[in-house]
């Protein structure tokens, strides 16, 4: 029987978008405090084919930014795809000569996905490999590339999803709800005088967080920005993510105006949603679930058609969620967040209700100790 300190963890993920990356290094940084260091992490498509990688990625931004119904419709047109068939068995062996050699060299004693590809259970079907995969879902909804009769363990983010999947087929004893790991910072409690002093942000004025997502995509920001900042007693915190000529843009538009304050990427985004009054933001499955366990109101603008839409329309229907498509649809909600005390209330009752705390720890011990049982 292998101890923790011997076990070998393959966590592969995707870099198309953020959280996927976010998730992977929750799950890692979990299992190296409970005594399991040998746990490497694996951009799968990046590491095998690096070119196509690249060009998948712009392809899937550009998509996302210019063309969002395209994104959709190919979400939509493979949603309910079965692995045998053409196009998923295409994207299922992506990559799968690489991993086959890493493990070759490596020998993990199990792989954990956090995105949804099906490598690694196609290879385990092609060759007979006795690894045990364990697959964390990143949405609150359901698309069938998550899914392969070769998964072992699932970790989702609620009862309807694990219903879903078990409409699926997916045994009910495979499925835990953990909730979606999520760094530790965002568990914890925070010192916000301190946060509010360090930004030099005034403690009598409420604050509008502004998140354009990890690359900068969400459009209309200048308009959205103007119609707020005609809100009583507020301040706007915008981050433009990585994307630098957005950032540029906004500073140049915004250099004279005050109660608005821009930021670029920020490693310690935890530190601005605690302190925040309500966030406008993407629909990602990571920074959805961050907020929530932030007790933050969230209002979703103009959500992209597949995963984000369905993550804002999931939680919309619970009332943890505000979903705005015109600028003006968006500025009631956040005076309804703000001023509304009985609106704001609901909010939060309803965010309560849906929190999962600790889901990286549930996770990492379920694993450590099938991994282990198996062993013995």
């Amino acid at each position: 029987m292998k101890t923790k300190q011997e076990l070998k963890i393959l966590i592969l993920y995707a870099s198309y978008g953020d959280g996927h990356v976010q998730v992977s290094k929750a799950l890692q940084q979990c299992f190296w405090e409970s005594g399991s260091p040998q746990v490497q992490m694996i951009d799968l498509y990046a590491s095998a084919h690096p070119v196509m990688n690249a060009i998948t990625r712009f392809v899937y931004l550009m998509s996302s930014s210019f063309c969002p119904q395209l994104y959709g419709w190919s979400y939509y047109r493979t949603q309910n795809m079965l692995h045998h068939q053409t196009p998923i068995k295409l994207l299922n062996s992506f990559g799968i000569t690489a991993l086959r050699e890493f493990i070759r060299v490596e020998r993990p004693d199990a792989v954990i996905n956090t995105f949804p590809m099906s490598v690694m259970p196609e290879l385990r079907q092609q060759t007979g490999l006795q690894i045990p995969i364990f697959t964390v879902l990143t949405d609150f909804v359901l698309h069938d590339r998550w899914l392969h009769q070769e998964i072992d363990h699932y970790f989702v983010a609620n009862e309807e999803l694990k219903m879903a999947m078990i409409h699926k087929g997916i045994p009910a004893e495979r499925i835990k709800v953990s909730g979606i790991p999520l760094r530790k910072e965002f568990c914890q409690p925070c010192n916000k005088a301190q946060i509010l002093l360090r930004y030099g942000l005034d403690p009598s004025k409420k604050i509008v967080l502004i998140m354009a997502g990890a690359y900068g995509v969400m459009q209309g920001l200048k308009k959205i920005c103007r119609a707020l900042l005609h809100l009583e007693d507020i301040q706007l915190l915008l981050v433009c993510g990585k994307n630098h000529s957005l950032k540029d843009r906004i500073e140049a538009s915004f250099a004279h105006t005050p109660n608005i304050y821009i930021f670029g990427f920020i490693e310690h985004i935890q530190e601005l949603m605690a302190i925040s009054s309500c966030m406008i933001t993407k629909a990602g499955g990571i920074t959805l679930s961050e907020a929530l366990s932030l007790q933050l109101p969230v209002i979703v603008f103009r959500p992209l058609p597949g995963q984000e839409k369905d993550n804002a329309n999931f939680l919309a229907g619970k009332g943890a969620a505000r979903i705005a498509y015109q600028i003006e649809e968006l500025v009631k909600h956040v005076e309804q967040i703000l001023y509304e005390r009985q609106k704001d209330f609901q909010i939060q009752q309803a965010i309560h209700a849906l929190q999962k705390k600790n889901a990286s720890e549930m996770i990492v011990l379920d694993i450590l100790n099938e991994l282990i049982g198996a062993g013995g």
